[in-house]
């Protein structure tokens, strides 16, 4: 795709690499075959293609309208588009660029701005939002229809093992999932454990920093990512832990992209681009000591079990890690339910459900739809946004794969 960029962004760093993604589109479509909003929508600035012909207008210099930032705020950021796309346009980093710069030039107003900039100072703060998570957890069935379905019911984390082996790894703890899902990277210290790997977290870590970085304030989710560098770099220098470990995937695909987003920054570019090659998902850890896994199992005589497993777009789409899990769960002794356009996006995506309710919502019932239609009793997924959205919308438990595996290590059935 050809393009003259206009001089206020031509010769800066987002410019140039904005440039580059725009010449790889050779605007053939496929995008608009696995884009969730397009299909939803059918309209042709609310899919891949469409949006890339708005982002060129306004860096080339056209003026950005409301109506240009709506078909942006729509997008989900779930790149199945990327996954389709055969010239490798890297659509995610493009639409970073053009949503800072419609931001600037056209300013949100009255209860929009209010409840943008709610989330970005309200979630990333794993104190303030668990202190608000229990209170709602307290009174839960008190709460209206809307506001019951964000606030998951309480569950115990149980025992996380004290660290024992020569391996060790840290896990990030994150902001939303300690207070929503303490299960969830318990169950993994628990599993790591069982295959020979301590699992600990570091004091001074938290938010990933995606909360900021889509409610564009990309200035914020580097200040997040600096933080956490900090919080682990010691261990990292000291070459005392193997590997940083995510349970939530759309964490992971931020982290991972840590040295992209602190290449300019002198003083932290180098241990961004160590900290993004030590990140690994869980199911990653896992899968590398599959052996270790099997022999456990081996001694384990459950039932098999019938699940329908979500794959969350930043765990398919944006970290490419396909088939991995499924192939775990497959030797826990599950057995998975086809599940149609798997592909698709649930909805969820960060705080869309929040921003964009309608359209999270007719996501949620088209994927719940196709993940139940196997005849599936529980759903696995890896991402806690996934998890308390689909969630939301069904009696069928759905639970972080790691715990049902945990639970399979342990004896119990899931």
């Amino acid at each position: 795709m050809q393009t003259q960029l206009a001089a206020f962004i031509r010769d800066t760093p987002e410019g140039r690499e904005a440039e580059e993604i725009l010449r790889k589109c050779v605007h053939c479509g496929f995008c608009t075959a696995t884009c969730p909003t397009y299909q939803l929508l059918g309209d042709e600035l609310d899919g891949p293609r469409g949006r890339i012909y708005l982002i060129k207008q306004v860096l080339e210099g056209a003026a950005p309208t409301e109506k240009t930032r709506l078909h942006l705020d729509r997008c989900l950021t779930c790149r199945s588009c990327e996954s389709t796309c055969p010239s490798g346009v890297h659509y995610s980093r493009l639409l970073d660029i053009g949503r800072h710069v419609v931001d600037a030039r056209v300013p949100r107003h009255g209860s929009e701005a209010l409840t943008r900039r709610a989330l970005r100072e309200f979630v990333p703060r794993p104190t303030l939002f668990g202190v608000a998570m229990k209170a709602g957890q307290a009174v839960r069935g008190l709460l209206p229809r809307t506001l019951k379905a964000k606030v998951p019911e309480p569950r115990a984390a149980g025992q996380w093992p004290a660290p024992r082996h020569p391996r060790r790894a840290i896990a990030l703890a994150g902001c939303a999932q300690p207070a929503m899902a303490p299960s969830i990277n318990a169950a993994a210290a628990r599993v790591l454990d069982r295959l020979g790997i301590s699992l600990v977290e570091a004091a001074g870590a938290g938010c990933c920093g995606a909360v900021r970085f889509h409610l564009d304030d990309q200035d914020g989710a580097r200040t997040d990512a600096r933080r956490n560098i900090d919080a682990w770099w010691s261990e990292i220098e000291a070459g005392r832990v193997e590997a940083i470990v995510m349970t939530a995937s759309g964490c992971g695909v931020q982290v991972k992209d840590y040295g992209h987003l602190l290449q300019h920054d002198p003083a932290y570019a180098e241990k961004a681009r160590r900290v993004a090659e030590l990140t690994r998902d869980i199911g990653e850890v896992v899968a590398a000591e599959a052996d270790a896994l099997m022999a456990v199992l081996a001694a384990r005589d459950l039932p098999r079990q019938t699940l329908a497993w979500h794959a969350p777009c930043t765990l398919q789409h944006g970290q490419r890690i396909r088939g991995t899990v499924e192939g775990l769960l497959a030797a826990a002794g599950f057995e998975l339910a086809p599940v149609r356009d798997a592909h698709l996006c649930c909805g969820s995506a960060g705080t869309y459900s929040i921003l964009q309710p309608e359209l999270s919502e007719r996501l949620r019932t088209n994927k719940l739809d196709c993940l139940l239609e196997g005849g599936a009793g529980m759903i696995a997924s890896a991402n806690i946004g996934c998890i308390s959205h689909l969630q939301a919308g069904t009696a069928t438990p759905v639970r972080h794969w790691i715990e049902l595996v945990d639970q399979r290590l342990a004896g119990k059935p899931a």
